[in-house]
């Protein structure tokens, strides 16, 4: 993995902002590698370097079908020399494993990286964690470098507190997607006093704040905002495609419509309901995600509902 200390800082001017007292900026995360963008290059970062010093050759880990994780862990495996392991909830998708390379462009991604797949019932799948799972995966095979799903654990928590830098000192606010707690979780270590962070869930349920609390040294200057999960992970309405399209159209950023775009509408609709001070500099982190787009515009076309535009 290179070295990449920062990406670039843009700011936001977009029709969609109504109030105009305070100033909107967005940092391209999803810039700083054409494969593993994002959060995950800082997830995977550490990990790497740890797998290496441990003279692992095998990488493991867990996703759904269209997961930014098991894409990036492909990408990065292949990048350092490493077999990876993908280990996908839905054994349904083993059945005609031609199809699902012909229809699923993240699987088909990760499988021309060189992963291999074990496909597990949902069941399974909620038993991923347990002892007796993980001495299974290693009877099949041999012995692996474990990431967890979506990557998070101490040494992503140290990547993605890399993620602020003496260019973001000048924000007052920092705004990010929540998934599994890893990245706001190392943006809230590296924050600077004077600032506060905003995480916005992407999943319903309460229980990130525990998820949070296990990974971060402060406790007063961050808070998540569970409005804008628009029902639920991987879901997703007219309203928020049309929002992420539109933003596109005048910013020229793409945006992801499980992660970031959901983040982005959230914090758009409360500079306009005046929820910020007057004068308030906002930082919004661009946490990649890009790579799922085709896969959920696959989804919406069989629902006739509005798809995300990529031109």
């Amino acid at each position: 993995m290179p070295n990449i200390e920062k990406s670039i800082i843009e700011e936001v001017l977009f029709s969609g902002l109504k109030q105009k007292n305070s100033s909107l900026y967005i940092k391209r995360e999803d810039l700083i590698h054409p494969y593993v963008s994002g959060n995950k290059f800082r997830k995977l970062k550490y990990n790497i370097l740890e797998a290496q010093s441990q003279g692992k050759k095998t990488l493991v880990t867990f996703g759904g079908a269209y997961s930014n994780h098991i894409a990036a862990v492909a990408a990065a495996g292949k990048n350092n020399n490493f077999q990876t392991i993908g280990v996908i909830r839905g054994e349904e998708l083993a059945d005609n494993f031609e199809n699902t390379l012909e229809t699923n462009p993240t699987l088909r991604f990760a499988h021309n990286c060189g992963m291999k797949f074990k496909f597990v019932s949902r069941e399974e799948y909620r038993d991923k964690n347990s002892e007796r799972f993980i001495a299974n995966l290693k009877n099949e095979f041999g012995d692996f470098f474990l990431i967890p799903e979506g990557g998070t654990n101490e040494l992503a928590v140290k990547g993605c507190e890399e993620i602020l830098s003496s260019d973001t000192e000048q924000f007052d606010f920092i705004c990010v997607s929540v998934g599994t707690g890893g990245t706001i979780s190392g943006i809230i270590n590296s924050a600077k006093k004077h600032q506060e962070i905003i995480g916005f869930p992407a999943l319903k349920g309460d229980f990130l704040t525990d998820e949070i609390q296990k990974w971060t040294r402060k406790n007063s200057n961050w808070e998540l905002n569970t409005d804008f999960h628009f029902g639920g992970y991987a879901k997703t309405t007219d309203e928020l495609i049309e929002f992420i399209n539109n933003f596109k159209t005048e910013t020229k950023i793409q945006l992801d419509p499980i992660y970031t775009g959901k983040m982005v509408f959230g914090v758009v609709d409360l500079i306009n309901k005046n929820y910020f001070a007057e004068g308030s500099k906002i930082l919004l982190v661009h946490t990649g995600g890009i790579q799922g787009i085709e896969g959920m515009n696959t989804i919406l076309r069989k629902k006739n509902s509005l798809i995300i535009e990529r031109k």
